[in-house]
């Protein structure tokens, strides 16, 4: 059987997806069969397989730093959240039911199974797994119903490495809190530590990673610096923040800029659309909540949602509907943005709201349906090929506006929808429809990179934070720690945190 690790993190966005890569990818360039796990996701930034099914997007980025086709085994279940207390049950790539925090406990013993049972199969078929922990260990308060973290860890019995975000603040103390709260045989399975994103002289922090190996007697394997080019196909909704850049945006060619504001909803799905826009010199994506920003801006992007008709009320209540109605320059709907624009959703699955009016941006009805459309997809646009895929309840019953392209979307004078996610990731197209929207947005000064590539930015994307780690990171020792047969470390003294 092969290794396996376990990648947690002190906190959600603490860097656990992009360590996990970085490790992915190291472990490849040594010549290692190697694959990435993610017992249970919960996110609504997904992709889908090719082998029909649905994963978090994370774990798609994972594979292809493994240099491999995303798959079903690396995520098997994976939570989409509609609301604050509900959220979409995936397994294996399947949706199979509605699951609340309360009566998830109901699932925990065969979900445990199954995860277990998944991880075991990787190994027998690779060198090594890196797995990937969800949220933090130290939320003990569900510990019981833990099939991520410390519960997938003393299933496999596999040793885990916790990363903290020092750029929070608080790092050391995060750290030693986490193994501090969890049990003695819990704790026995944490090796050691990866201090993320330091930005500043590792000197000066290295007394106190000296004191917190003293406390913990555990490794701090590396101090990992900050870096700003690490952004795509982020996952956790802490990525998508009002009224910050997309990225780092690239100067222009030309002598304009142009704008771009994505609509940044409560329940945001498959936000990493608009990545591929930033990606472009001289585009400036930001998410925004404002409607005087959705006036003001070039080219207006309503991406995906998980709670379509929850979120179009939201539109509504925040004057964005508003301001989306009173543009004449161009808009960009997306999946459930797209529902959003047209005349009639009729929700009887998501929501249960019935018959409930859209903005009427285009001449279209939705109907949901209980099972979800889930399909890779390729076509042509104005004459280009083009590839994406679908996520989806609602369908298309009715529509009156020309299609975008060839049997797909909508267009109607600067509207454009879709149910299509990953479209602007075609190179071409994406050139194609961000000169029209300049051209449109009367910005005549701005002009289109030739060979922006946006898979070659996240095979550099996934080197650099492989080259940072080999550099920073004491890899061959994860390495040699992820082979051991069966790690052991004394648990620390909780005697002082209990009195």
């Amino acid at each position: 059987m092969g290794g396996a690790i376990l990648v947690a993190g002190t906190t959600s966005d603490a860097g656990k997806s992009l360590i996990t890569a970085g490790l992915c990818r190291a472990f490849l360039r040594r010549g290692l069969k190697v694959a990435p796990f993610k017992a249970q996701n919960m996110s609504n930034n997904s992709v889908v397989t090719l082998d029909g099914g649905e994963i978090g997007r994370a774990q798609a980025m994972q594979a292809r730093a493994c240099g491999l086709e995303p798959s079903v085994r690396f995520n098997p279940v994976l939570l989409k959240p509609g609301s604050d207390r509900t959220s979409q049950l995936v397994v294996r790539g399947k949706a199979v039911g509605q699951v609340s925090a309360r009566n998830y406990a109901e699932h925990r013993a065969w979900l445990r199974e199954l995860t277990a049972a998944e991880l075991a199969s990787l190994r027998e078929e690779f060198d090594v797994v890196i797995c990937e922990g969800a949220g933090s260990p130290a939320e003990i308060n569900l510990r019981a119903t833990d099939i991520a973290n410390m519960g997938l860890a003393r299933a496999a019995d596999i040793p885990v490495v916790v990363v903290g975000d020092i750029d929070r603040g608080g790092v050391l103390a995060h750290m030693f809190g986490t193994l501090a709260v969890l049990d003695p045989a819990d704790q026995a399975l944490i090796a050691g530590f990866i201090v993320n994103k330091f930005r500043g002289d590792v000197s000066l922090l290295q007394p106190g990673l000296d004191q917190l190996e003293q406390l913990t007697g555990r490794r701090v394997f590396g101090v990992v610096p900050f870096a700003d080019r690490l952004w795509l196909d982020a996952e956790d909704s802490l990525g998508t923040v009002t009224d910050r850049p997309v990225g780092v945006p690239q100067p222009p060619i030309g002598d304009e800029w142009l704008r771009v504001a994505a609509i940044r909803l409560p329940r945001i799905s498959n936000s990493t659309d608009v990545e591929a826009l930033a990606c472009e010199p001289g585009v400036a994506v930001s998410w925004v909540t404002d409607p005087a920003q959705v006036a003001a801006a070039d080219l207006v992007v309503v991406p995906g949602s998980k709670s379509t008709v929850s979120d179009l009320a939201w539109l509504r209540e925040r004057g964005l509907a508003d301001a989306l109605t009173a543009r004449t320059g161009p808009v960009l709907a997306i999946c459930g943005g797209y529902q959003m624009l047209g005349k009639q959703i009729i929700d009887d699955v998501e929501s249960g709201q019935g018959v409930v009016d859209g903005l009427g941006l285009l001449d279209l009805d939705i109907e949901f349906a209980p099972d979800k459309v889930l399909r890779q997809t390729e076509g042509t646009a104005h004459g280009l090929p083009v590839q994406g895929y679908e996520i989806h309840h609602g369908r298309v019953v009715r529509s009156g506006d020309p299609t975008w392209f060839g049997n797909e979307g909508s267009a109607r004078g600067n509207i454009r929808g879709t149910h299509w996610h990953g479209l602007l990731a075609n190179d071409d197209f994406r050139r194609a429809y961000v000169t029209e929207v300049a051209i449109s947005a009367g910005r005549r000064g701005f002009q289109v990179a030739p060979d922006t590539s946006v898979e070659s930015v996240r095979e550099t994307a996934l080197d650099a934070i492989a080259d940072l780690l080999e550099e920073n990171v004491q890899v061959g020792e994860l390495l040699a720690l992820a082979q051991t047969a069966s790690y052991r470390a004394d648990p620390i003294v909780r005697h002082s945190l209990e009195t």
